[in-house]
């Protein structure tokens, strides 16, 4: 028996499912510890930095 296409929305439920597996994945791996923390040089800390000092000065 030869192999069956997917109708259009089984398709795409299929491609959502697996994103959204992935996602989670990626949300939920985070674990307490030296390798989940920012680098002290990333941009994101350096961005959260200027943001509390902002905080700071408007109070």
């Amino acid at each position: 028996m030869g192999v069956t296409r997917l109708k259009r929305k089984d398709r795409r439920n299929k491609t959502v499912s697996r994103l959204e597996v992935q996602f989670l994945k990626l949300g939920r791996n985070l674990e307490s510890g030296s390798r989940s923390r920012e680098p002290k040089n990333s941009q994101v800390v350096k961005n959260n930095a200027v943001l509390d000092q902002i905080v700071a000065q408007s109070k």
